[in-house]
């Protein structure tokens, strides 16, 4: 049976310590296991990078073990994507992503910063890892962060986060009454370290309603300014569009483009 997930309440008037606690501390202790299973790209990532130009610079904030770094598959080479995370322990992980002698290039920092000038890439992905900013200012900030990061001109931005709704092979056991009520949820998931069970470290995640990634991403973008829609006529506007937004495999995504006239 899949471990169990946990309600839990988070500590709003101190969300970095909680975050440190429970998903940064977590992550460098299990770091070489949870990399161990995560090695298979996701189809809509994957095209999604594959469907960029050759030559594009992009971040994968969140990168984890990088496995993202060395994508399109069928073009090795042609995108050049620079791997952010807090934990240490993924990032030596992500340098060699790929099994390429050439080391990738990875920044060790928080998702949260501005480490990067205004626009100074073509294109940004997010996957799974917004879920575990622990307040809804954070995670709205978080997009904030990718939106600012891409080219106001053509920029392309996708993000995935973890749902209430876990299809039926979902190694995860959500309790009925944790997706009831429509809402996002924070939980802790556990990780288990130890074939005999006595290494257990429970992560955080605020698992998302059906909508709510979308609610964010409006709110983000209208606090920086920007429309949201297809462009249109009209001088020195900007704005971002949603290309596609869905739910796959137990998780919600959105893929958006910046544009400006």
């Amino acid at each position: 049976m899949p471990p169990a997930v946990t309600a839990t309440s988070v500590d709003s008037d101190a969300p970095e310590a909680y975050e440190a606690a429970h998903v940064h501390e977590v992550y460098d202790h299990i770091a070489s296991h949870f990399s161990a299973t995560r090695y298979k790209p996701w189809p809509i990532i994957a095209a999604f990078l594959s469907s960029l130009r050759d030559g594009w610079v992009g971040l994968d904030s969140g990168t984890g073990n990088g496995k993202y770094l060395p994508l399109p598959a069928d073009r090795p080479g042609s995108l050049w994507t620079i791997g952010l995370d807090r934990s240490r322990n993924l990032l030596e992980i992500a340098r060699t992503a790929g099994g390429t002698k050439t080391a990738r290039e990875v920044v060790l920092g928080d998702v949260l910063n501005c480490c990067w000038r205004p626009g100074i890439f073509d294109y940004a992905i997010s996957i799974a890892t917004i879920h575990h900013l622990a307040t809804a200012e954070r995670r709205k900030l978080a997009i904030k962060r990718l939106l600012s990061a891409v080219s106001a001109n053509h920029g392309r931005v996708l993000i995935y986060v973890w749902a209430v709704q876990q299809d039926d092979q979902s190694k995860r056991s959500i309790p009925t009454h944790l997706g009831s009520e429509g809402t996002g949820q924070d939980v802790f998931v556990p990780w288990v370290l130890s074939a005999d069970k006595t290494q257990v470290f429970h992560r955080y995640y605020h698992m998302f309603a059906e909508g709510e990634l979308q609610e964010l991403v409006v709110c983000a973008a209208e606090e920086l300014g920007l429309l949201v829609g297809p462009a249109h006529g009209g001088a020195s506007l900007a704005g971002i569009e949603i290309m596609q937004q869905g739910w796959e495999k137990s998780n919600h995504y959105v893929e958006l483009r910046r544009w400006q006239t």
